[in-house]
């Protein structure tokens, strides 16, 4: 199960073989493994520790959350690992991956039902 977002306000829809939300102002996505929303999209307001899904920096323009402890969240088995635009060459992330936009689109346009991320330790 895939799903994904993307900030209608900046960029058009990209074309995807799961669900792609557009974001808004109050998405949040939860952080907090101690709440039952742990690993999912929340609204503002919202108490709990979260990352907002709107962001002014661009990263999350075209997003996709992979099936990495969601949507079964179980704490102590790590946050979600989103797949999202890039900060540029050799520019870390905090745990997901990052791809120039046009690289995301063109990734999504071609994953079908057969697609993988592997993640090894």
């Amino acid at each position: 199960m895939m799903e994904g977002g993307y900030r209608a306000d900046r960029v058009a829809m990209p074309r995807a073989p799961f669900p792609m939300s557009p974001i808004g102002p109050r998405d949040l996505w939860c952080d907090d493994p101690g709440d039952v929303a742990y690993n999912h999209k929340v609204c503002a307001p919202f108490e709990s520790s979260h990352e907002r899904l709107r962001r002014a920096d661009g990263l999350y323009d075209i997003f996709i959350v992979t099936d990495w402890n969601w949507p079964g969240a179980e704490p102590g088995k790590g946050s979600a690992i989103f797949i999202h635009c890039w900060r540029g060459p050799r520019k870390p992330t905090a745990g997901c991956l990052a791809f120039r936009p046009d690289h995301l689109r063109l990734i999504l346009a071609h994953w079908t039902p057969r697609s993988r991320v592997i993640v090894r330790a």
